[in-house]
């Protein structure tokens, strides 16, 4: 589907710090720097990788997350930054060849020994924001439609920088990253479409409730035309 050959460009991990934000000691995990050599990859993280609040990030269904290489120079132009480095998203994966609109929830791929699944967009919290000096960024970075993604980990394994990605299996009857984000986060879709989402075998829970609440939402406003 894509035309770059898809490839890991960077594994990028980091342990949850303290940063002060508005006066506030918060804790964060998005401080993520790249790793050389093999990183051990299991079914909830990286190794030397943690997450600081588990309600939002992490678990089975948000195990790592892949960022685009292709969208660092429009961040880079947008921010006005130079040479961001890998990991700055906070992502553990940054993936070249995988854009939101070419990769589906459900769809599996093997990076280096390890095998994972796709699924769900990523929502930035603020912490995003203040790392990168723009604490109003979010809904400039969910409106681009580069949020990049998350994965579920099908078979663990080590990965490693400059290790190819194989797509392995994908439903046509699914739906792109790009599109669940719009379902989720930025009003998009009609009740077909969320009627749609809700019948994709690999949807994840948290997808799942927020597209029924949707749905229950437009059916409701139907009603009262």
């Amino acid at each position: 589907m894509g035309a770059i050959a898809m490839k890991l460009m960077s594994v990028n991990v980091g342990m949850p710090t303290q940063v002060e934000i508005n006066g506030n000691q918060v804790n964060t995990g998005i401080y993520k720097t790249p790793q050389t050599g093999k990183v051990w990859l299991s079914k909830t993280n990286l190794a030397g990788d943690g997450q600081a609040d588990l309600t939002v990030h992490g678990g089975e269904f948000q195990a790592a997350y892949s960022y685009p290489v292709e969208h660092y120079s429009y961040w880079e132009k947008t921010l006005g930054k130079s040479q961001l480095p890998y990991g700055t998203f906070g992502e553990n994966f940054t993936v070249s060849g995988m854009l939101e609109d070419e990769v589906y929830v459900g769809d599996t791929f093997a990076i280096g020994d390890a095998i994972v699944e796709a699924t769900m967009p990523r929502i930035p919290c603020f912490k995003f924001g203040h790392k990168i000096g723009k604490p109003d960024i979010l809904p400039t970075f969910l409106a681009s439609g580069r949020s990049g993604f998350y994965h579920k980990v099908i078979q663990e394994g080590y990965v490693q920088a400059g290790d190819k990605i194989e797509r392995l299996s994908h439903d046509a009857n699914s739906i792109t990253i790009r599109r669940a984000l719009g379902l989720q986060k930025l009003e998009e879709g009609d009740m077909e479409a969320l009627q749609h989402a809700l019948g994709i075998q690999q949807l994840p829970p948290l997808l799942r409730q927020v597209y029924q609440q949707r749905l229950s939402l437009l059916s409701t406003q139907t009603a009262n035309i």
